[in-house]
C-alpha cells in the first residue's frame, strides 16, 4: 500500500484518525511493509502510537528475513531499545558505506558476532542460517577474518533446477536475476545490527577448476583510515558457492564472508571488526536501488584495475632505474679495467 494516502495533510489525516484504532490496525498496518509503516509513524500522533506496536514489527522482521524467527536472535532482537523496530531500522535498508570514525585506542571490540543469513529466490527462501562467531581470540583477530556457514562436507539442497552444456550463460543469467541474499551481523554487546550483503549479486560466474557456480554479493565501503589512506576503500564480499548434477537439483555449498582491501588483501579479523563497528555506529542508512550493489562492485574493481596498472608502472620504472644503475656500473667497471691495462 503506497503511504502517499498519509501525507495529504491535515485533512487527509483527520479522515484516516477518524476511522476506528482496530480497523487501522487490522485491516491497514498488517498490509504495510517496513518503509510505509515507518512513514506511517510520522503523520501523526495516534497513527505513530498505532505503528510502533512490536507485534507488527515483529511481523515485518520475520517475513522480511526469516532466520530471524530463531530462538537466539529473537532474544538478542529483545534486547535492542526498541526490539524489532530497532533491529529493522538497523537491517534495512542497507548501510551507507560511510562508516564513523571510531577511537582504537579506546574502542572494544565484540567478544560475537552472530550472522543472521536468508537467500532467496524469486523472492522465496531456499536457504537460511544463523551462525555465532567467538571474535576475541589472538586467531581470530590476527588471521585472514572469514565467516563461513557450511561445513565443506556439508551442502544445502534448493529447488532450483542445475543446469549447463549449451544453456550455461543463459542460467547464469537467470541465477544473477532471480538469487538474492541478505546478510545481517549482529553485535549482541551493543544491540546493534546491520546488513553488510547486496541486494542482488554483482557478479556470477563458474569456478574455472571445479565447474561450481559462484554467486557473489558484496558491499563496498570506507576502511578505517589506517591502511595508508583515510579513503582507502574495503570490500564485504560475501559468496555462495553452489554445486549439482546437470537436471538434477542445486545444492548450496559453501556460503562465507571476507573483507578485501584495493589490493586484493584480506582484511584480518581486528581490522574488520573496526569496520563493522564504524558502520553499526553510524546511524547513516539510505534506499538504494536493484543495481546500485552492482554498480558500486564494478566501480571498485575498475579502481582495482587502475590502482594495479599505477603499482606495475611504478614497479617498471625502478626496474628500468636498476638496469640503467648497474649497466653504468658495469661499464664504469670496465673502463677502469682498460686504464689499468693501458698502465
Amino acid at each position: 500500500m503506497s503511504t502517499a494516502v498519509f501525507q495529504g495533510g491535515n485533512a487527509s489525516n483527520e479522515k484516516i484518525t477518524a476511522v476506528q484504532p482496530d480497523v487501522i490496525e487490522s485491516h491497514i498496518l498488517t498490509q504495510l511493509d517496513g518503509p510505509s509503516l515507518a512513514s506511517l509513524a510520522c503523520a501523526s500522533s495516534q497513527l505513530h502510537a498505532l505503528a510502533i506496536q512490536e507485534n507488527l514489527w515483529k511481523n515485518i522482521c520475520s517475513s522480511t528475513w526469516p532466520s530471524v524467527n530463531h530462538p537466539l536472535v529473537q532474544e538478542i532482537i529483545s534486547t535492542f531499545p526498541f526490539g524489532h523496530r530497532s533491529f529493522f531500522s538497523d537491517s534495512f535498508p542497507f548501510p551507507d558505506p560511510q562508516p564513523l570514525k571510531l577511537d582504537v585506542n579506546t574502542l572494544t571490540l565484540p567478544t560475537k558476532l552472530i550472522s543472521v543469513v536468508d537467500i532467496f529466490y524469486q523472492g522465496k527462501v531456499i536457504y537460511s542460517k544463523v551462525e555465532e562467531t567467538e571474535t576475541s581470540s589472538s586467531w581470530f583477530l590476527y588471521s585472514p577474518f572469514l565467516v563461513n556457514l557450511l561445513d565443506p562436507k556439508d551442502s544445502a539442497p534448493t529447488p532450483i533446477k542445475y543446469c549447463g552444456g549449451s544453456r550455461d550463460e543463459t542460467w547464469l543469467k537467470h541465477l544473477e536475476e532471480n538469487l538474492s541474499l541478505s546478510w545481517i551481523v549482529i553485535d549482541p554487546a551493543r544491540k546493534k545490527a546491520v546488513n553488510v550483503s547486496s541486494r542482488s549479486a554483482v557478479l556470477v560466474r563458474r569456478h574455472w577448476l571445479t565447474g561450481d557456480v559462484q554467486v557473489r554479493f558484496g558491499t563496498v565501503m570506507v576502511g578505517d583510515g589506517r591502511r595508508g589512506s583515510s579513503r582507502e576503500l574495503v570490500e564485504c564480499r560475501v559468496v555462495v558457492t553452489c554445486g549439482g548434477k546437470e537436471g538434477g537439483g542445486m545444492h548450496v555449498r559453501e556460503a562465507s564472508m571476507v573483507m578485501e582491501d584495493m589490493e586484493r588483501k584480506g582484511l584480518n579479523g581486528k581490522d574488520s571488526l573496526i569496520i563493522l563497528e564504524g558502520i553499526m555506529g553510524s546511524g547513516r542508512r539510505k534506499k538504494r536501488n536493484g543495481n546500485e550493489g552492482k554498480e558500486k562492485y564494478e566501480e571498485f574493481e575498475e579502481r582495482k584495475r587502475k590502482r594495479k596498472e599505477k603499482q606495475q608502472r611504478k614497479e617498471q620504472a625502478l626496474d628500468l632505474v636498476c638496469i640503467t644503475i648497474g649497466v653504468a656500473g658495469f661499464v664504469t667497471f670496465c673502463l677502469a679495467m682498460l686504464l689499468r691495462l693501458q698502465h
